[in-house]
């Protein structure tokens, strides 16, 4: 593939408050590698809203996809659209000879899971990245390196938990009609959730089988609001992860990830404006880093899609990892249906790579944020 450092003709096809509130503010920090040249939304109030705030012209809206796949200023488009309208625009974009950064997750269900693969088949001239942050994020990735070096030795047990509460408010993603009445498997599991099993993949590597369970107590959502699971890991190691979405207000809730190890143990905690990861040894002694001003990998995920573009290579956050996320979610759904074990088939591509950005020589080379370490 040619290089080229020309920014890449991005067109944006729906606008909505993933765009507004995550891609777009990673977007307008890249302008070396990105200029937005058109923009596809059916709705004139939200067309006009992202007008205003991106400064792309009017001119450039269109209320079709299909006529902002036909324009040549386009080289690749951001696919921002509810669950079950992504996989027909994905594959429209595709056979327009768009390359592609669509949200996740890979579909509503198993068979649209199965036919989005089929599309990197069908494709392979195309760069497809399936927009999973937490491959991206900057506090992952250093537990991911802390993991890889041997900082817990082996990994035994995997305890992780976010639970809060989830009712409809404006301005916020609760209250979007289609995330209230959900028309995919699983609700705001096969949503949000996989962002979760991102993580758990990412630093645990992948699962052999899972046994779920669900409870549904949120009247604001027709899907399931709370959901525990149990993991087996091809490492060995074990693990639970538990969601619950609640409807009524829940005290303060240490939301964090811990692994345990045979010679330490990693703590992933903290809110967006400041992550910490943890390190405590076998003798007692602690490490901490704190990451304050990152964007949650949107900035490292585009980063990604237009090196894979601009100079070839393979991205992170393929069609088949995010499949691998997804099915980690139905498999606990189908368990908690038929009060069993369920077996996990083998991912389509094992493990996760560690993202890291081009010709740095660390992984934080030229990422927005700071780190700090606290022994």
């Amino acid at each position: 593939m040619a290089v080229n450092e020309a920014p890449l003709r991005l067109g944006v096809i729906g606008t909505g408050l993933a765009v507004e509130q995550l891609h777009w503010p990673a977007l307008r920090r890249m302008p070396d590698r990105f200029v937005v040249t058109a923009f596809a939304e059916p709705s004139p109030e939200q067309a006009a809203r992202f007008a205003a705030y991106s400064e792309v012209d009017r001119s450039r809206h269109h209320t079709d996809h299909r006529e902002l796949l036909a324009r040549d200023d386009v080289d690749a488009v951001l696919v921002s659209v509810p669950i079950p309208l992504l996989y027909g625009i994905a594959r429209d974009a595709l056979a327009a000879g768009k390359h592609l950064l669509c949200e996740k997750p890979t579909g509503t269900d198993e068979e649209q899971a199965r036919a989005f693969l089929a599309l990197e088949d069908e494709f392979a001239d195309r760069v497809v990245l399936v927009g999973e942050n937490y491959f991206y994020r900057d506090d992952i990735r250093h537990a991911r390196a802390l993991l890889d070096d041997g900082a817990i030795g082996k990994l035994h047990l995997m305890a992780y938990r976010r639970a809060g509460q989830s009712v409809p408010r404006e301005g916020g993603f609760s209250s979007t009609p289609w995330r209230q009445r959900p028309q995919y498997r699983g609700g705001v599991h096969l949503d949000a959730g996989v962002h979760d099993i991102a993580q758990i993949r990412m630093l645990c590597g992948d699962a052999l089988g899972v046994h779920g369970g669900v409870q549904w107590a949120n009247s604001t959502i027709d899907s399931p609001s709370d959901l525990t699971l149990n993991l087996t890991f091809a490492s060995g190691a074990i693990g639970n992860y538990t969601a619950c979405y609640s409807e009524i207000p829940v005290p303060a809730e240490p939301n964090d990830m811990r692994l345990y190890g045979s010679e330490g143990v990693l703590v992933l905690s903290g809110p967006e404006a400041q992550r910490r990861v943890t390190l405590v040894r076998a003798d007692g002694s602690t490490r901490t880093d704190v990451f304050t001003g990152i964007d949650n990998g949107y900035y490292g995920e585009l980063c990604d899609f237009s090196d894979a573009v601009r100079h070839g290579g393979n991205v992170v956050g393929t069609v088949a990892q995010s499949v691998t996320n997804m099915r980690i979610v139905l498999g606990a759904l189908d368990s908690a249906e038929r009060g069993a074990v369920v077996d996990l088939d083998p991912a389509d591509e094992p493990g996760v790579p560690l993202w890291r950005p081009r010709g740095g020589t660390g992984l934080f080379d030229g990422m927005p944020g700071v780190r700090t370490s606290e022994e």
